[in-house]
């Protein structure tokens, strides 16, 4: 019992010292209760919304006030053709559009059926239910009340549903969930081998007394870093071939953008995440941090960057946090170029942030970085 004790006694000492494994320990479970408890939310809300209204007269109006006020739908732009409805959906400024006819408001005099078209992009299958399923519910709540005040003097007369809601899923239009998961999983595994994998690089380096060889030498800190980088770029390529390549011969997924441009900007969110995973090897001191630190960043990049669930669904705060991850980003990418096949024009912001993300980490991680014994 006495060398048991000296040995507890030892072991809690060495926790107590490294702080950041006892700091990780104790985050991990909080941050995990706050990011399922006020995150992750499946009923998606204040969906933005663009509006192509030709009627332009009360009835129309009145029909857009329904949505906004369902705060299912929240109306962000007014188009006036429909070249800018489908550009707001292809570009993901929005995620639904409404047109409504210019013979709305004749049609509802008239006692005919007045049809209204809702775009839904499709490419996020739970987002996409949820809006269909509110736009059809208030549809027909909207055209209820338009039948208790005309069925005042029809009794007996059988008359039109005054409003057909059409709905029109764009890009994933059977709801096929390998559409929507696979291109998400290729995102998952990058981020996963490659943060896991330079995060240690360094960190490897100095446990196995290597690191001092490579201060002798004349090679310079963005060298050193350079060098942690660009061979895994390549393993980076081998996976994405590997999961498109599944994806597209096992699960049917479409490939309906340019692969050119698919591999290009894969580059990209390749090297951002191979620089954040060396800029954690440069503060980790043990590859066991370094592995924490890495699940640190995996579990929100999980649930922050709308692989599982839908941003538009979370709070203000944490779909803020899900701009500081590169997968958010490209995510983005991949279902804009494999399901819709958009080009780079409509992914100039994505490519942006990626690119302010690979300076930034790699600039924090040489400022870190020195070339001596730590």
């Amino acid at each position: 019992m006495i060398r048991l004790k000296a040995l507890l006694i030892k072991e809690f000492i060495q926790m107590r010292r490294d702080r950041l494994t006892f700091g990780m320990m104790v985050g991990l479970p909080i941050i995990q209760l706050l990011l399922f408890g006020f995150a992750i939310n499946t009923d998606v809300k204040h969906l933005s919304t663009i509006v192509f209204d030709q009627s332009l007269q009360q009835e129309g109006r009145d029909l857009l006030s329904a949505f906004q006020a369902s705060e299912y739908f929240n109306i962000k732009y007014v188009a006036t053709d429909y070249q800018e409805v489908t550009e707001a959906i292809e570009s993901g400024k929005t995620k639904v559009g409404i047109i409504i006819p210019p013979d709305y408001t004749e049609n509802i005099k008239h006692g005919r059926s007045a049809a209204v078209q809702v775009i839904v992009d499709a490419s996020d299958s739970m987002t996409a239910s949820s809006a269909i399923t509110s736009a059809q519910l208030i549809g027909q709540i909207r055209s209820q009340e338009i039948l208790t005040q005309r069925l005042q003097g029809t009794q007996g007369k059988q008359v039109a549903l005054p409003i057909d809601i059409r709905i029109r899923p764009w890009y994933n239009p059977d709801f096929i969930s390998p559409f929507y998961m696979v291109p998400g999983i290729l995102g998952i595994v990058l981020t996963m081998t490659m943060v896991m994998i330079t995060s240690m690089a360094i960190v490897r380096e100095r446990e196995r007394g290597t690191l001092e060889q490579l201060i002798v030498t004349p090679m310079k800190s963005h060298e050193l870093m350079l060098g942690k980088i660009i061979p895994y770029i390549f393993v980076g390529y081998v996976q994405a071939t590997l999961a498109l390549a599944v994806g597209v011969l096992v699960f049917d997924v479409p490939l309906r953008g340019s692969i050119g441009l698919l591999y290009g900007l894969t580059t990209l969110f390749i090297i951002a995440s191979l620089s954040l995973g060396v800029l954690i090897s440069t503060i980790a001191k043990t590859q066991m941090q370094a592995m924490q630190m890495s699940f640190f960043i995996f579990l929100p990049s999980v649930l922050l960057s709308g692989f599982m669930f839908p941003r538009e669904a979370m709070p203000q705060l944490f779909y803020q946090l899900g701009h500081l991850l590169p997968l958010t980003f490209y995510l983005e990418i991949l279902r804009g170029i494999v399901l819709k096949g958009i080009g780079i024009n409509f992914l100039w912001s994505q490519v942006f942030a990626l690119i302010v993300y690979i300076v930034a980490a790699l600039t924090i991680s040489i400022m870190k970085f020195q070339k001596k014994i730590a």
